[in-house]
Order: C-alpha cells, then sequence, then structure tokens
C-alpha cells in the first residue's frame, strides 16, 4: 500500500536522525526535525478513509507545529509556551480520538481502570510537585499541560480495557511513552540537566508518535470509511 512507504521511511529516517542526535549534531535539528511528523501524516493521509482519521491528522499537524516552534524554545521562554500550547492542541486532539474509537470489547474491569486511574493521577502529581520549585512564571501553563497529557493517557488505558487488541496496547503505550518523552524535557529544562536530552527526549516521542498512529489504524482495520 502507498502509505505504508511513508512509515517505512519514517522508520528509516528517524533511526537516522537519532543517530545525528546521539553523535552531539545538535545543530541539525532545524533541518531535520519538521521533516519528522509530516512522514507519518502523509502515511495516514493516504491510508484507506476511516472515521476518525481528520482528527488523527489534526494531532500530527499540531505536534508538527510543536516542533518546529520548540526548535527555537532556546532563544526566548515565549517560544516554549507556543511549543506548549500546540502540544496541548495535539493532546486534546488525541483525547478526542481515543474517544471516538470504536468499543469491541465489553469486559470493562472498573477495578482495574480505577487503580490505573490512580497510579496516572499520582504519576501526574508527584511531577508537578517535583518540578514546581523550579517553574517560576510558567507554573500555570505547565500544570495544565500536565493535566491534559494525563487526561489523554487515561483516555488510551480506558481504551486498552475496551479496544480489540493489539491496536489498543499499541495506543496505550504510545501515550506512555510520549508521557515519558515530555518528562525527560520537564526535568531537563526546569530541574537537571541531563546528558544527551535531545536524543532521550526524541527517540522517545518519534516512538509515542509512532505507535499511536499504527494503533489507531489497526483499530479502524475493519471499519468501512466515511462516505
Amino acid at each position: 500500500m502507498k502509505n505504508a512507504i511513508f512509515f517505512k521511511i519514517y522508520i528509516v529516517f528517524s533511526i537516522v536522525y537519532l543517530i545525528i542526535l546521539f553523535r552531539g549534531n545538535e545543530n541539525l535539528d532545524l533541518f531535520l526535525k519538521p521533516a519528522l511528523v509530516p512522514l507519518l501524516g502523509f502515511g495516514v493521509y493516504f491510508h484507506r478513509k476511516f472515521p476518525s482519521r481528520k482528527i488523527l491528522l489534526t494531532g500530527l499537524f499540531f505536534s508538527w507545529i510543536g516542533d518546529i516552534v520548540l526548535l527555537f524554545a532556546d532563544i526566548a521562554d515565549i517560544y516554549f509556551i507556543l511549543g506548549l500550547v500546540c502540544f496541548l492542541i495535539a493532546h486534546l486532539s488525541y483525547c478526542v480520538l481515543f474517544n471516538k474509537q470504536i468499543t469491541a470489547e465489553i469486559n470493562f474491569n472498573r477495578f482495574i481502570f480505577a487503580c490505573g486511574s490512580l497510579l496516572i493521577a499520582g504519576y501526574l502529581i508527584g511531577m508537578v510537585c517535583f518540578l514546581m520549585p523550579k517553574l517560576g512564571e510558567l507554573k500555570i501553563p505547565v500544570i495544565v499541560y500536565a493535566a491534559v497529557i494525563s487526561t489523554m493517557v487515561l483516555f488510551a488505558f480506558n481504551g486498552y480495557l475496551i479496544w480489540k487488541k493489539p491496536g489498543a496496547l499499541y495506543v496505550f503505550l504510545g501515550s506512555m511513552v510520549f508521557v515519558l518523552s515530555d518528562s525527560i524535557l520537564a526535568i531537563n529544562k526546569f530541574h537537571t540537566a541531563i546528558e544527551r536530552s535531545a536524543f532521550f527526549i526524541m527517540v522517545t516521542y518519534l516512538v509515542a508518535q509512532y505507535l499511536i498512529v499504527i494503533g489507531i489504524i489497526k483499530l479502524n482495520k475493519k471499519i468501512s470509511p466515511q462516505v
């Protein structure tokens, strides 16, 4: 299929990009980073239509804009805030996207969901409390962002319990790795500098986006396209 070519190019290009980052050539970000997420977008666009495709493309689009804006985050905090807003919209799009998926399994374990929800909430509260003394004027934007991405993970976890496998697992793992990527970014920016932080942030980010996209496609594999 035509769209599969874009996913393969994404994987190859991501590996090359990560090798370059690992070797410390972060100055090439301006030329390489903006080309990554669009490859996933093209893969989704050229895939057979499914009901929530536009929402997925919206999430990828704002992720792409956020990637570009954050390239200038070292210049001024305004770029970091704008990037935060872009990813906030992307995560809200993913929340809507996950909520739109067809329920294929009806055995919903409320106890497991409650335990998972507590763990997600605990991580959110713990991370915010850990970073709070260093956030300065960015307290409110970071707290709002953390709440939204945690909600996104909660939707993905809920989906993991009721969606058809393996798509459900892909989406849930993707959302968790996304949180890991943002956590590394936040700790590196606000608390303690992490060696090769750009590499660790991007390897988790690229894996997260890929897993979410492939998971959604798998969940919609047998759904008829909209007319």
